[in-house]
């Protein structure tokens, strides 16, 4: 029986080309009940490690102090400038209108028109709630040391009409992590990767260098295809971009919601300084370099076990 090795690289990801922006798009899950805010963004800082109990029973490490790896995340509060209301049509949904606040950031200009004070005016009142189908609150950033915010659309969970009137009474106002998720939930990461630039197959899809005494280079495919250069199927291993696309990793918990002082090491963290605002202690890694803006929803597929959360150390070591 020949021998055979795993294929090289993935075809769900396809085409391996650059994001469009360094911050994603993100979808939201459909969730019943009392309106509220499906995500929330904040950008990276570094990563650390706890001690977390294990409490599952059936584990061989039950009791014991478990080594967790963790990932910082600064969550500074958004600012709601608006929410857009969506139309159902047969083609999918369509904006129907969008109210915007009146006393908008100045830095707003660097990004859109409606720092300029070219604000369309629609009353709230105005709307027809019958068409409405959907509502997504309008957020953008307050970053400390950047000049541009970001802007983006966060879902709401309810009714089309709860929908609209949580909307209408966040607008112009303030929306924390602390108003969005907790300690213990379980939440889906979207980010756009480190970014590599231009990287040959070796680097982008893992295949073996060649040998020693091969004539010509080592650092290339062995084999284009039994159809030669004419054909070459979209599956063999080449040379192009390599990194900055978007990636969504579900099922990540939040172990931790903690203030700055709770979690800021000696010497701040490497490339990014010290937290100045509330930080969110997510579980395991989450794709992108550090400073970029990190998108958190509610799983979209969260698990069935929702084990308690107990901390028993928090490491404040230096990371240079």
């Amino acid at each position: 029986m020949r021998e055979s090795r795993p294929k090289r690289g993935s075809r769900a990801f396809y085409p391996r080309k650059r994001a469009k922006r360094i911050y994603p798009r993100q979808n939201f899950p459909e969730i019943e009940g009392e309106p509220k805010a499906l995500g929330f963004a904040g950008y990276k800082a570094g990563m650390t490690h706890v001690l977390l109990v294990d409490e599952d029973k059936n584990s061989p490490t039950y009791g014991m102090k478990v080594f967790t790896p963790v990932t910082v995340i600064e969550c500074p509060p958004l600012t709601v400038f608006g929410f857009r209301c969506y139309k159902q049509t047969y083609e999918g949904l369509k904006t129907l209108c969008d109210i915007f606040a009146e006393n908008l950031d100045s830095k707003l200009r660097r990004k859109t028109t409606l720092g300029k004070g070219k604000i369309p005016k629609i009353n709230p009142e105005d709307v027809d709630i019958e068409k409405v189908a959907k509502v997504r609150l309008i957020c953008h950033t307050n970053p400390t040391f950047k000049k541009t915010p970001e802007i983006f659309e966060i879902g709401i969970a309810g009714s089309p009409e709860a929908q609209f009137e949580y909307a209408k009474s966040l607008l112009g106002k303030q929306l924390n992590v602390t108003d969005v998720f907790k300690e213990g939930d379980w939440i889906d990461v979207t980010a756009v990767t480190k970014g590599h630039g231009f990287e040959g197959p070796v680097k982008r899809f893992g295949i073996k260098l060649h040998g020693r005494k091969m004539k010509q280079m080592h650092r290339h495919v062995g084999a284009l295809g039994s159809r030669g250069r004419g054909r070459v199927l979209p599956t063999v291993p080449a040379a192009g971009q390599h990194g900055f696309q978007t990636r969504t990793e579900l099922n990540k918990r939040i172990i931790k919601i903690v203030k700055p002082e709770e979690i800021n090491p000696k010497g701040g963290f490497p490339h990014y300084g010290i937290l100045k605002t509330i930080g969110v202690l997510v579980k395991g890694s989450v794709p992108g370099p550090k400073k970029r803006l990190i998108r958190m929803r509610f799983a979209i597929r969260p698990p069935e076990k929702n084990p308690p959360i107990n901390i028993a150390y928090i490491s404040l070591a230096p990371k240079q």
